[in-house]
């Protein structure tokens, strides 16, 4: 992989190479994603110094975590997403219950004009009620 940023307009990359390789045919997508028995054969099979492949296995481990930090980033972000959704639609359906209350309670309140009013009409003309009927207050 190339490691100058010319072509690019001098934008950055989203994962601009760390430093030159020591092994220039491993790039970074293959050093992720290599399994360490296999990069470590690789390194042992092209003769790099210690120090060169300690900076590989540095590079790959800056690599993965930058990747998990990516991800763990867009996770959280969706997470946040999906409880802001969630929390307005909780906010929507504790609007439509308060209103559905508030509906019921002058319902009620007609029903017991209505109740009220048939009670009295009763007294005046002595009619007699039922006993259960005296209950409600």
């Amino acid at each position: 992989m190339p490691h100058d940023l010319k072509h690019l307009g001098g934008r950055k990359a989203l994962m601009a190479p760390l430093s030159p390789t020591p092994c220039a045919e491993i790039s970074d997508d293959e050093l992720v994603s290599i399994s360490v028995r296999d990069l470590n054969r690789q390194l042992k099979m092209r003769g790099l110094t210690r120090d060169q492949i300690v900076r590989m296995k540095q590079r790959r481990r800056t690599l993965k975590n930058r990747g998990y930090a990516a991800s763990c980033r867009i996770k959280r972000i969706e997470q946040k997403d999906e409880l802001e959704t969630e929390k307005s639609q909780e906010w929507h359906d504790m609007e439509l219950m308060q209103e559905d209350n508030n509906r019921i309670r002058e319902e009620i309140e007609a029903l017991r004009s209505k109740y009220d009013a048939l009670k009295r009409f009763a007294m005046l003309k002595s009619i007699p009620l039922p006993p259960e009927l005296d209950v409600m207050p």
